[in-house]
């Protein structure tokens, strides 16, 4: 892990700081997501943003967008929650599109179902009005580091 990214991690971890850690993720800074703690869950934040339309007409995200967005929801709490050495590798990541993503903020909260030693699935939820209406839901898959044993 670099220098840079410990530092991040730590002060997201022990400030509740997440920008330090999202700066550290290119396309994190690209889309502009956001990410804040309430207890024990994390919620992350796509604000509306010109960029990350995909249908001017409607206007729409673009589906990539979301995706992306959900994916690195999904890699960034189990990083905080699971304390991983470096950010974790996808190996699988599955969507559900459920209702049009309109220009508007998006969020979305991750729930780690199951997590081995070396993998672990992460149920990801994305909603613009209220979470009991969701624009996506997916599943994701992740090889994790294991922290060094001493």
């Amino acid at each position: 892990m670099s220098h840079r990214f410990k530092t991040g991690l730590e002060q997201a971890l022990g400030r509740g700081d997440y920008a330090a850690l999202l700066d550290l993720v290119p396309y994190a800074k690209l889309i502009g997501v956001q990410c804040s703690r309430s207890g024990d869950e994390l919620l992350f934040r796509l604000p509306a943003n010109k960029d990350n339309i995909g249908n001017p007409i409607l206007p729409a995200l673009h589906g990539g967008v979301i995706a992306g967005f959900m994916e690195l929801s999904a890699a960034l709490h189990l990083l905080v929650f699971t304390g991983a050495p470096g950010l974790p590798k996808i190996i699988d990541f599955s969507l559900d599109y459920l209702r049009g993503g309109h220009f508007r903020d998006t969020y979305a909260t991750c729930q780690v179902w199951r997590q081995g030693r070396r993998v672990a699935n992460v149920a990801i939820t994305a909603w613009q009005t209220t979470p009991a209406e969701p624009i996506a839901t997916a599943r994701a898959h992740f090889k994790i580091e294991e922290p060094p044993r001493p």
